[in-house]
């Protein structure tokens, strides 16, 4: 549903990138789905690692997927990310 990408940035802080393709559907499923992605970033962020840029990449299945199951998602990504990370 999401692939994530983190290299580190020689920052203090993390920067987070989304990419939703175009084959997923037109502007306005695009533009769902990155704003779903980004309010589950947000709650996720204690869990990013500092220092890294974080690009998360949205496949067709997230547009279909439920709130709760991308939050899931963004929560697992960024734990296994911090953890690879370190």
């Amino acid at each position: 549903m999401l692939v994530v990408y983190v290299r580190p940035n020689g920052l203090p802080v993390p920067r987070l990138g989304i990419a939703v393709p175009g084959r997923l559907g037109n502007a306005v499923k695009r533009n769902r789905v990155k704003r779903r992605v980004r309010e589950a970033s947000r709650a996720a962020a204690a869990a990013m690692p500092a220092g890294a840029d974080i690009v998360i990449v949205a496949r067709a299945a997230a547009a279909g997927a439920t709130f709760e199951r991308l939050q899931e998602s963004v929560r697992g990504l960024f734990n296994r990310a911090a953890g690879s990370f370190q």
